[in-house]
């Protein structure tokens, strides 16, 4: 990391909710790269990737009571052993749960933000996670999403992080997850671009759900109802 990163502080955005006071909260986490100490600048593709998903989740739930953060990370990379963005999503908790105390927070992240969701939605704040074409290597740990509402959702074209390997995720977690449930999207790639209605209403619908702003319903509720292993390739 360079000297200019390590000084900096991650940057959380809110999206504010239209209630006189927030009743939950959802964290979007961007996407990056293996390897990258570049500063993770407003205008680099992976963070504004997310920034349409974050405002989709707002218009959604904002008059329910759900602020929405968005988080940006000090540098690129995931940069194994240091794992930044992992520490980058501990301290935007530890500022959610300082900020927003006892309120329940959804995280929903893409890529390389999947993957440092489900790495930290052991936190006590968190009720669930939704991870967007996570990367989620053969041997990633899934303790971490113990008593966890998890739902994964990955296109079948995706060249950058292999839907084969988020399903052997899946198929690891389930026995620790309160519930988990993964969706296989056709016609749809690593960027998320070709069907973005769809995952807008994803990451909405469960952000409202997971956090009790809305009773489960629709969509996800009959997901988590299928049986295992169906529930860990349905089709979108």
């Amino acid at each position: 990391m360079s000297r200019e990163a390590a000084k900096r502080r991650p940057t959380l955005s809110t999206l504010p909710a239209r209630t006189p006071e927030p009743r939950a909260v959802a964290l979007v986490l961007h996407g990056g790269a293996e390897y990258g100490a570049e500063i993770v600048r407003p205008w680099r593709l992976a963070y504004l990737r997310m920034v349409p998903v974050a405002h989709a989740i707002w218009a959604a739930g904002s008059r329910l009571g759900l602020e929405v953060r968005i988080l940006r990370n000090r540098v690129r990379g995931w940069n194994e052993p240091e794992r930044h963005p992992v520490h980058d999503a501990r301290w935007a908790l530890e500022t959610l749960r300082s900020e927003r105390p006892g309120l329940p927070i959804a995280l929903v992240g893409h890529s390389m933000g999947g993957r440092v969701a489900l790495r930290v939605c052991a936190d006590e704040a968190v009720r669930g996670v939704c991870a967007f074409a996570p990367w989620t290597p053969r041997d990633e740990p899934v303790e971490s999403v113990t008593g966890r509402s998890v739902v994964i959702a990955h296109g079948a074209l995706d060249r950058v992080t292999p839907p084969e390997d988020s399903y052997r995720y899946a198929e690891r977690a389930d026995a620790h997850a309160a519930r988990l449930i993964r969706f296989e999207v056709t016609a749809e790639n690593h960027a998320l671009l070709r069907r973005p209605t769809l995952w807008n209403r994803l990451a909405a619908e469960f952000s409202m759900q997971v956090t009790g702003l809305v009773p489960p319903h629709g969509l996800l509720e009959r997901a988590f109802a299928r049986e295992s292993p169906e529930r860990w390739r349905l089709p979108l």
